[in-house]
C-alpha cells in the first residue's frame, strides 16, 4: 500500500510519492527527467527535454480558456541529499522512505525533497486533470537548482509563449514572494605544505547541529560546524602545540554545516589537553545556544603511535586563520522591508586535498554592491592566509515589480480562498525567477508554496494541511487567470 494514498488531494500526493521513489539528488538528473517525460507521453501531452535535461510540458486550456495567455508553472526536480548520521541511505540508488507523523510528511533519516518535489507534483496533478479550469499550461521542471541553478541558466526562455510564471518553490504558506536575493558561490583555496609527523592523532568531530537552509533560515543564527571548528582550533592554538592533518565537513554550499571533523597531530600529553579543550568549548556552546542546538555533540578520538603527513606549523596557522576569521552568517537586514535579511553568507563545505584546503561559501544579497563587498572580504581573508579565491557561479537578484499583473490576480485569489490578506514579501534565498527574468525581462513572476520546515536538513517535513490549502489556492489562481 502506498504511504500517502489516503491523503487528500489524492493526485498531488500520489505524484509526490512517485517522485520520491526516484533518486534525484542534484547533478543526478537523468532518471527523474526521464520520469517526467514518460508522464507527459503517457497522457499524450507535448513534451520537450532539452540538452540540460530540463522538461517542458504543454497542455491546452480547458473549455472557455482556450485562447487565454498561457501560464507557466515552474519548479525544480532536484533535491538536497542530507541524511542523519549513521543512516545507510544511498541517494544514488535508494528512493525516499516516506511516513506520516503528527500532520506532517517526513522521510526516514533523510531530507524529504518537498523542496521542490511538491511543485512538480502539483503541476503534474494539473496536467493530469480533466475537471480543473485553467488557461493553457506550460509546465517547466528544471534541473540542478540547489547548486548553481544549472537548469535555469541553461533553459531557452524564448520557447515559452506565456509571460506569467507561478513558481512553486517557496516554503512558507501565505507569503507571496515577489523578489529574491542574488548569490555568489565562492571557493577559497589555502595552500598547505606537508611534513611527516609522529605522535598522537586526535580527531575532533563537531556534529548534531540543526543545520538548515543558508538563506531562509540564516536569521535563526543556527550553529555552523565549520565556524565552530575554526573558533575551537584558534583558541586551542593559543594554548597547545599541534599541527593539522585534515579537515572535512558539509556537502552543499547552501546548507548550514551540521558537521565538521578535524584531525590533529600532537604529543600524548597535549592530546589530553585537546580533549579537555573540546569539552570546555562544548560547555560554552551549550550556554550560548541556550538549548536551541540540543543535539550538539563534540567527540574526540585519540590514536597513539601515529605517523601522518601533516600540515606544517605555518600551513596550520594559515588555515585556522582563514576559518576562524572569515565572515559568516547574517550581515545586514533590509533598510526598507522590516525583518527581511538583506545580506548574508554561509561557509558550507570544507575539504582537504593533498596540497590545499578548500572552503566553499554562498554569498547572498538583494543589493548587488553588498554581494560584491562580501566577495572582496573573502578575497582579502584568502590573500592574508596565503591563498586564493574564485567565483564558481553566480546569479542575479529578482527585483520587486510594483506593477505586477500576476501579483494582483494572486492577491485577489488569496482573499477568495483564505478570507484574509496575504503577506507580500521578498525572500533571502536564490530563486530561479531571477535568472528567468534576466533572459526574459517581460516575465511576471510570483512564488508560493506550502509550509516546509527545515528544508535542506534531515528534519525537513511537509505540513499536510498547508499543502492541501496551497493546492486549493493554486487551482483558484488558474481559474482567475482568464
Amino acid at each position: 500500500m502506498a504511504v500517502l494514498e489516503n491523503l487528500e488531494p489524492k493526485k498531488v500526493f500520489h505524484f509526490f510519492e512517485e517522485l520520491s521513489a526516484v533518486p534525484r539528488e542534484t547533478f543526478d538528473m537523468q532518471r527523474i527527467s526521464d520520469h517526467c517525460v514518460a508522464f507527459a507521453k503517457e497522457r499524450g501531452l507535448e513534451v520537450i527535454q532539452d540538452d540540460c535535461l530540463n522538461v517542458i510540458i504543454r497542455k491546452p486550456g480547458t473549455p472557455g480558456y482556450e485562447d487565454c495567455e498561457p501560464v507557466i508553472l515552474q519548479g525544480h526536480m532536484d533535491m538536497v541529499g542530507e541524511k542523519r548520521p549513521g543512516s545507510d541511505h544511498d541517494f544514488k540508488k535508494d528512493g525516499l522512505k516516506l511516513y506520516v507523523e503528527d500532520g506532517f510528511i517526513k522521510a526516514k533519516d533523510t531530507t524529504l525533497g518537498g523542496d521542490d518535489g511538491i511543485a512538480v507534483a502539483m503541476a503534474m496533478a494539473i496536467l493530469d486533470s480533466d475537471d480543473i479550469p485553467h488557461p493553457p499550461i506550460e509546465a517547466l521542471f528544471t534541473v540542478d537548482e540547489e547548486t548553481g541553478m544549472g537548469g535555469a541558466n541553461g533553459i531557452d526562455m524564448s520557447i515559452f509563449k506565456g509571460r506569467k510564471v507561478v513558481n512553486l518553490d517557496s516554503e512558507v504558506e501565505g507569503v507571496l514572494t515577489c523578489g529574491c536575493a542574488g548569490g555568489i558561490e565562492y571557493e577559497a583555496a589555502i595552500p598547505v605544505h606537508r611534513e611527516k609527523k609522529d605522535g598522537t592523532k586526535v580527531t575532533v568531530r563537531i556534529h548534531g547541529l540543526n543545520g538548515g537552509h543558508s538563506g531562509s533560515e540564516i536569521h535563526q543564527q543556527r550553529g555552523n560546524a565549520h565556524k565552530m571548528m575554526g573558533r575551537f582550533l584558534y583558541r586551542l592554538s593559543k594554548e597547545v602545540p599541534f599541527t593539522l592533518v585534515d579537515i572535512f565537513g558539509g556537502a552543499k554550499h547552501n546548507v548550514i554545516a551540521m558537521e565538521c571533523e578535524a584531525s590533529l597531530m600532537a604529543s600524548e600529553e597535549d592530546a589530553e589537553k585537546i580533549a579537555a579543550k573540546a569539552q570546555e568549548m562544548k560547555e560554552i556552546w551549550d550556554h550560548e545556544f541556550m538549548g536551541e542546538e540540543e543535539g550538539l555533540k563534540v567527540d574526540v578520538d585519540m590514536k597513539a603511535g601515529a605517523s601522518e603527513d601533516a600540515c606544517d606549523k605555518d600551513s596550520t596557522g594559515r588555515v585556522i586563520g582563514f576559518l576562524a576569521g572569515c565572515p559568516n552568517g547574517l550581515q545586514e537586514y533590509s533598510r526598507k522591508l522590516k525583518g527581511i535579511v538583506e545580506t548574508s553568507l554561509n561557509i558550507g563545505v570544507v575539504d582537504t586535498q593533498a596540497d590545499c584546503i578548500k572552503m566553499g561559501h554562498l554569498i547572498r544579497s538583494s543589493v548587488e554592491s553588498r554581494k560584491v563587498q562580501l566577495k572582496e572580504q573573502l578575497d582579502l581573508c584568502a590573500e592574508l592566509a596565503g591563498g586564493t579565491g574564485r567565483i564558481i557561479s553566480q546569479y542575479p537578484a529578482w527585483q520587486f515589480d510594483p506593477d505586477s499583473e500576476l501579483r494582483k490576480i494572486m492577491v485577489e485569489s488569496f482573499r477568495e480562498v483564505y478570507g484574509r490578506e496575504p503577506e507580500v514579501s521578498v525572500v533571502h534565498a536564490g530563486l530561479e525567477c531571477g535568472i528567468f527574468l534576466g533572459k526574459r525581462p517581460d516575465l511576471d513572476c510570483v512564488s508560493i508554496g506550502p509550509d516546509l520546515p527545515d528544508i535542506h536538513s534531515f528534519n525537513e517535513r511537509m505540513d499536510i494541511a498547508s499543502a492541501q490549502r496551497t493546492w486549493e489556492y493554486l487551482k483558484t489562481i488558474l481559474k482567475n487567470c482568464k
